[in-house]
């Protein structure tokens, strides 16, 4: 199983959620970020249906896969 974690960072002036390189959009408040990474962990926890994805790796090759539905990561938030 996948670790994700989700950190409240200052952006732009304001706040969002960091998950690896990744930067959410801006919120004004730490609140609202923190609110947003919270509905946003728990939402990536959730099982769905398998699915067949497509991802580019980093030379640019592109592969095919199944992921599964029920294999979901587990979520934190850390504040910062």
């Amino acid at each position: 199983m996948t670790d994700l974690t989700y950190k409240i960072i200052r952006h732009e002036g304001g706040w969002a959620y960091k998950v690896g390189d990744a930067i959410s959009e801006c919120y004004p408040s730490h609140d609202e970020a923190m609110g947003a990474a919270k509905a946003a962990a728990a939402r990536q926890e959730l099982p769905g249906e398998n699915t067949v994805i497509e991802w580019e790796d980093e030379r640019g090759r592109w592969h095919q896969e199944t992921a599964s539905g029920d294999d979901r990561p587990h979520t934190e938030v850390e504040d910062g």
